[in-house]
């Protein structure tokens, strides 16, 4: 079984590989670069010994570079989404609150707050931090919030029939009923942090995946610019990865996710 869904996972990205091949190989003027010169510029990226350029071997650098930001922002993100999220899909007072603010900022596209990023915190790492940090914190409290008012009433009628008091009936009944929304936010926020890195690193940054990006861009470098999109889908697939194990650890007791 794991062999047959192993294959199944290769078959698109061998069938598209394949199509890349036979759509640019042999086209000298053509301004995507064939799969195999993608593959020896990564190659050189993370080793060097290829071109010897500039760029040769800087890859554990940059890729380290935006661990560092995605992780940081969505850290943070996490830190204040959770707590928040939670107190508004439980207190009324707090919902109505906050709640309409943070839905008229919500739909405001991570790009929107690029210039105003970099007014506020300056040219550099903390704007990239900053709107990492912007893509991670929505989907966390969004998701956290459903998960705290999805909570089943008959469950706190239960609780309540076997003597749980009114101050444990959050860690007992409320946090282990929304953990699966919870983790749904956690992994979407880590995707969004993923996803405006490159935004976040054209903030003046001179390290980072997203900084090599758009330099390369400028440079007509496509082979670099397709390497790192490589490297943060790799990195963001792990990320994912290590969400999703850490939630089937903590959520063993639910059926969807044991």
């Amino acid at each position: 079984m794991r062999g047959r869904a192993l294959g199944l996972a290769l078959a698109a990205p061998l069938i598209f590989l394949a199509f890349w091949h036979l759509s640019t190989a042999g086209r000298s003027f053509s301004l995507i670069p064939p799969p195999l010169e993608v593959g020896r510029q990564l190659w050189d990226l993370a080793f060097g010994g290829v071109w010897d350029d500039l760029y040769s071997a800087t890859l554990p650098e940059h890729a380290l570079a935006s661990v560092g930001r995605v992780y940081g922002g969505f850290l943070l993100a996490a830190a204040l989404a959770l707590p928040l999220g939670m107190l508004i899909g439980r207190v009324a007072l707090v919902r109505s609150l906050l709640d309409p603010t943070l839905q008229l900022l919500r739909p405001i596209p991570v790009t929107a707050w690029l210039p105003l990023a970099m007014i506020v915190f300056g040219i550099g790492p903390r704007s990239a931090f900053f709107l990492v940090f912007l893509g991670a914190f929505y989907p966390i409290l969004v998701n956290t919030i459903f998960g705290v008012r999805s909570v089943d009433g008959r469950l706190f009628e239960a609780a309540a029939m076997l003597g749980v008091s009114p101050s444990a009936v959050f860690w007992k009944v409320v946090l282990p009923a929304a953990l699966p929304s919870i983790f749904t936010g956690l992994r979407l926020g880590l995707g969004f942090a993923w996803v405006v890195i490159v935004v976040g690193e054209m903030t003046g940054v001179q390290t980072g995946l997203g900084a090599i990006i758009m330099e390369a861009r400028q440079l007509s470098r496509t082979e670099i610019v397709i390497s790192g999109m490589v490297v943060i889908g790799l990195l963001g697939f792990l990320s994912d990865a290590l969400v999703q194990a850490l939630g089937r650890r903590l959520l063993r007791w639910s059926p969807q996710h044991g």
